[in-house]
């Protein structure tokens, strides 16, 4: 005798009450479709990806290792004349750096090349 556990009575209701016969009104697949269009153009006017430019960064640690190298020459150099000469020099060197920085962004396009891009979540490109 095979002992069958399962009500026909609550499996009948169940699979019902899963059926989905009702489909949504015309109108509404309307607004719908109109709802999700806008918000995919205003998706689309938004930039896809941010762009960080990293032109500054060799010119700020060449004028900070210049002066570092600066102050290092003025307290490991015993010589008073070399010590500022070695320290002029590396003062001269930092600033030049920052010239050359500049002269590069004003003559190249250093600032698009030297640049990290960041894609953001949810934008279409």
């Amino acid at each position: 005798m095979k002992d069958d556990h399962r009500n026909t009575d609550i499996d009948e209701i169940i699979r019902t009450s899963v059926k989905l016969d009702d489909e949504p009104a015309v109108e509404l697949n309307k607004k719908l479709k109109a709802a999700l269009y806008q918000q995919e153009a205003v998706m689309r006017k938004q930039p896809a990806a941010r762009t960080i430019s990293l032109w500054y960064l060799p010119m700020i640690l060449n004028l900070v290792t210049f002066v570092m190298l600066a102050f290092v020459s003025l307290l490991a150099i015993n010589n008073a004349y070399l010590s500022y000469f070695a320290a002029g020099i590396c003062f001269y060197i930092g600033i030049a750096g920052v010239l050359l920085t500049m002269i590069g962004v004003k003559r190249t396009n250093i600032k698009e090349e030297i640049a990290i891009r960041i894609e953001k979540r949810g934008v279409l490109a």
